[in-house]
């Protein structure tokens, strides 16, 4: 178990007394490329804003699950990287599936979205088998889909950042994160991006997509902080500077 170190900046550290969130990052090493990483500090520094304990553990292949989980992060990764944590997400897997039907919030990002669908097909055509947590195929390409996106989606608009060559269906019935304003989604012709499954997020943006959506981010930590504690009793958090980044970005690309 570790404790992520957090940089503050320009809000007062909140003393914790609400009670412990465990935040479980999966696979930091391989699968933490274009800057997701910063979705489990800003989880963690959110939760302190709050007035919480954040306990972050990150998982590495082969290692003990952690005791406890009450959010779980994933990020993007390139084949080779979900080559190397197939194995141990095929031991987790069980594990994973029954944190999802009870209920445990997570947000995957990219790569491990991927694995955590129906099967990754290479482009070379090897079959990596997912989850199946999402009803969700994706075929490797050659052709990369890269550019800033704006979503709208149930906790909002949300804005980011994508760069994936994966082409992801969505199988019938399975719901999408969110719809696309700009930019390619899941595979730049059905007009959806990610997928969202119960309290199980899926996305393939970055930038990190949490720091630029404080909305989505404290939707997470609200389910998290309810079922470690009991309640959710968020604090006052100014996120002017986030919001008028978002607000730039839409009008941006919007108009």
């Amino acid at each position: 178990m570790s404790q992520l170190p957090v940089e503050v900046t320009a809000m007062a550290e909140v003393p914790a007394d609400k009670g412990e969130v465990h935040v479980v990052h999966l696979y930091p090493r391989e699968m933490s490329i274009y800057g997701d990483l910063g979705n489990t500090r800003c989880i963690a520094a959110r939760l302190r804003w709050h007035g919480y304990r954040p306990v972050v553990h990150d998982h590495h292949p082969g290692a003990p699950w952690p005791e406890r989980a009450d959010l779980v992060l994933g990020g993007g990764g390139q084949d080779s990287g979900q080559v190397r944590v197939q194995e141990d997400l095929a031991a987790q897997a069980d594990r994973l599936r029954e944190l999802a039907a009870d209920g445990v919030p997570m947000l995957m990002i990219c790569g491990m979205y991927q694995l955590m669908g129906q099967a990754f097909v290479t482009v070379e055509g090897e079959r990596l088998p997912g989850l199946g947590i999402f009803d969700v195929t994706t075929q490797g390409g050659r052709t990369r889909m890269i550019g800033p996106v704006v979503l709208d989606t149930d906790l909002g608009q949300v804005v980011g950042y994508e760069n994936h060559s994966g082409a992801t269906r969505l199988g019938e019935g399975q719901a999408p994160f969110g719809r696309v304003r700009h930019g390619h989604g899941n595979n730049g012709s059905d007009g959806t991006e990610g997928a969202r499954t119960g309290n199980v997020f899926g996305s393939y943006l970055h930038g990190p997509i949490l720091p630029a959506n404080p909305r989505l981010a404290d939707g997470l930590l609200e389910i998290a902080a309810r079922r470690a504690t009991g309640e959710w009793a968020p604090g006052e958090i100014d996120d002017s500077i986030a919001d008028q980044a978002h607000q730039r970005q839409v009008r941006r690309l919007l108009g």
